[in-house]
């Protein structure tokens, strides 16, 4: 059995400590690297870019709202085209900085409030495979797991990457329970890492009403942004591994 682990990197902050960016490509197999519209810039791109090619993982694009004062957190409306537009712009800006350093990109992840919504809007979410496919039908559209990105990637014939997360709480139907809600975030590294192990093993996760999930998994998500983010990633790695669990790049985890 393998999975890949990966990581949103890029964004500018460093709430783990100095050189948690390094720290957590040493334990992941892709980074999603922020294209400057919700976090970073064209600076922390390159050097981000640098990085993952030194720590040999694969990189993927992670394009968001134009919203850097929100983190990208919050909902956006926009015109299909304008939406459009602005993924594939991302897409490209970084894409230039791969190419330039001899790279591949692998896949495209979207970021926070687009994220959430393309999860659950199949017309967002199809919007944003458009954009993808547009640029390269080869990348891998990366996406929560059940989700209306799952069904917009198979619409569009792209191949798609079932996400799951390690460190968020699942509603009953199957999507992320919102930040601002108690227990959204799990800080706890060793339920953390059960969790991933039922979902990657097992094929099943607890829901907030203490219903069971069935759910697939690619990839698993560790979420960069927190001062637990090492520790977290060191935590899951190692369960993985424990189980006989093979950790891979994306592109091998996913089966089109």
């Amino acid at each position: 059995m393998q999975v890949d682990l990966n990581c949103d990197l890029g964004e500018g902050i460093d709430l783990a400590g100095d050189g948690a960016d390094a720290e957590l490509m040493s334990q992941v197999t892709s980074v999603n690297i922020a294209c400057g519209f919700h976090a970073g810039d064209h600076s922390i791109m390159q050097q981000t870019v640098r990085a993952a090619k030194q720590a040999g993982v694969s990189v993927g694009a992670h394009p968001g709202y134009a919203d850097m004062l929100g983190f990208g957190r919050r909902n956006i409306l926009m015109s299909a085209d304008d939406l459009r537009s602005c993924v594939l712009y991302q897409i490209g800006a970084l894409y230039a900085l791969v190419k330039a350093e001899k790279m591949s990109l692998a896949h495209v992840k979207p970021h926070g409030a687009l994220y959430n919504m393309a999860a659950e809007n199949f017309e967002i979410a199809m919007i944003v495979g458009e954009a993808i496919k547009s640029f390269d039908s080869s990348l891998i559209y990366c996406g929560l797991a059940g989700s209306q990105m799952a069904k917009a990637a198979e619409t569009l014939g792209l191949p798609f990457a079932s996400e799951v997360f390690a460190d968020r709480s699942y509603q009953p139907n199957g999507t992320l329970l919102a930040r601002v809600e108690a227990g959204a975030v799990i800080a706890d590294a060793d339920a953390a890492a059960a969790r991933v192990l039922a979902m990657v093993g097992e094929g099943r996760v607890v829901a907030t009403d203490g219903s069971e999930l069935a759910i697939k998994a690619d990839t698993v998500c560790v979420h960069g942004d927190s001062p637990e983010a090492v520790a977290f990633a060191v935590k899951i790695k190692a369960a993985l591994v424990a189980q006989g669990i093979e950790l891979a790049p994306m592109a091998e985890c996913v089966k089109t």
